[in-house]
């Protein structure tokens, strides 16, 4: 399949996923609370079933600030961050692995591209870690990024140890200012 059918089909897929989870309300419904409830209610499965719904809800383009402050108010700071930080983890690593299944490595032959643009990528080939490091601390769960990374010829194993450091900052700062931001959240709905 050439490269162009491809990227159509995975952008349909992500609009696709994002048209259902918009219809339905998915987007509506997942809510700090509903997620506190339904991982409570699971027990000892409560793990799983929050790292397995962040991971969809990255590829459903939903906000990774709702799981990680869900995981704070269903677990408290401490176990809040650790759960939260692995499945931050599982979920920009799925993504990336779902668009690299889906397009493949960017190769060389690409089409012309912005000059900030290939700066970006040179940095990616010669210190990947900590440009994968650099861009998770300051984008953070953003799922445009997961794409973009995918599409680099990044090897997963820079992606997932640069995605391990550069996660730490925003998670631990979303945790502990979770506080401020579920009080400002409940105010505005």
């Amino acid at each position: 399949m050439s490269r162009r059918i491809r990227l159509a089909l995975l952008a349909l897929v992500f609009v696709a996923l994002y048209v259902v989870a918009q219809v339905t309300g998915l987007r509506d419904a997942i809510t700090q609370e509903r997620l506190k409830t339904l991982v409570d209610g699971a027990g000892i499965f409560g793990v799983v079933l929050f790292v397995g719904a962040f991971s969809v809800g990255q590829l459903a383009q939903l906000p990774g600030i709702v799981f990680v402050l869900a995981a704070r108010a269903a677990w408290g700071p401490v176990m809040g961050f650790a759960v939260a930080y692995v499945g931050a983890l599982c979920a920009v690593s799925l993504s990336f692995c779902a668009v690299r299944a889906a397009m493949g490595r960017q190769e060389d032959e690409t089409p012309r591209r912005p000059a900030w643009l290939e700066r970006a990528i040179d940095k990616l080939a010669t210190r990947p870690q900590l440009t994968v490091a650099s861009l998770r601390a300051l984008l953070a769960l953003s799922p445009p990024l997961n794409v973009a990374l995918a599409m680099t010829p990044l090897r997963p194993r820079d992606h997932l140890v640069g995605s391990a450091v550069g996660l730490l900052v925003p998670i631990a700062l979303w945790i502990l200012l979770s506080d401020v931001l579920l009080g400002v959240a409940s105010q505005v709905l």
